[in-house]
């Protein structure tokens, strides 16, 4: 099924049942990675933060917190060559980081609203996961003090900015929520998307 796509696909191991807006769509294949499959006819809508979503859903009220940044983690040089490939089509970097770059890619429909950055994270042993999102909630400081009580929730502080990470040993991704989000630390234009 795929060999007649093969020009046309990368692998995008994080992201299963990809819903994307424009000009992307996904097809989950076996051992759990996806091709993202770039079309020049139509739109596909499925889901890009599936995983990251019923992680955050599972284990916090914040069903409706939107996704603000997602991260693929690629698992060989081969496979961050490949992810890097696609993603300069879907946008530019913006960022240079020690563990790869970072884009601010077109809009991109999510389950949980449009998607604008992205990384592709180098080959990690202690990233073993397909990727994660960053959600935002609205009342941070609340959230912070209610989660910070349950198991698998983890306080991270940098410098600048601060994040809670959650994992679960039953999904294959990992999610966040950052204070100040990416979006406010680099400082990007809020930009409304009215079809998405």
């Amino acid at each position: 099924m795929y060999s007649a796509l093969s020009r046309n696909i990368i692998p995008a191991r994080t992201l299963s049942s990809v819903s994307l807006s424009r000009n992307l769509s996904v097809f989950p294949c076996s051992r759990g990675r996806i091709f993202v499959h770039l079309q020049h006819e139509g739109e596909r809508s499925q889901e890009i933060v599936n995983y990251a979503k019923s992680i955050k859903d599972k284990h916090t009220g914040e069903a409706d917190a939107p996704v603000n940044y997602a991260c693929i983690f690629a698992q060989s040089q081969e496979e961050f060559d490949d992810l890097l490939t696609t993603a300069r089509n879907l946008g530019k970097v913006i960022k240079e980081t020690p563990t790869g770059p970072l884009f601010r890619i077109e809009p991109l429909r999510t389950v949980s609203g449009p998607l604008r950055l992205l990384k592709v994270r180098k080959p990690d042993v202690t990233r073993i996961e397909r990727g994660d999102a960053d959600f935002t909630v609205s009342d941070y400081p609340s959230f912070k003090k209610s989660v910070l009580k349950k198991p698998g929730f983890t306080l991270i502080e940098r410098e600048e900015f601060e994040m809670i990470e959650l994992m679960d040993p039953g999904f294959d991704v990992r999610a966040y929520f950052s204070h100040p989000t990416l979006d406010r630390q680099l400082e990007l234009p809020l930009v409304e998307d009215s079809n998405l």
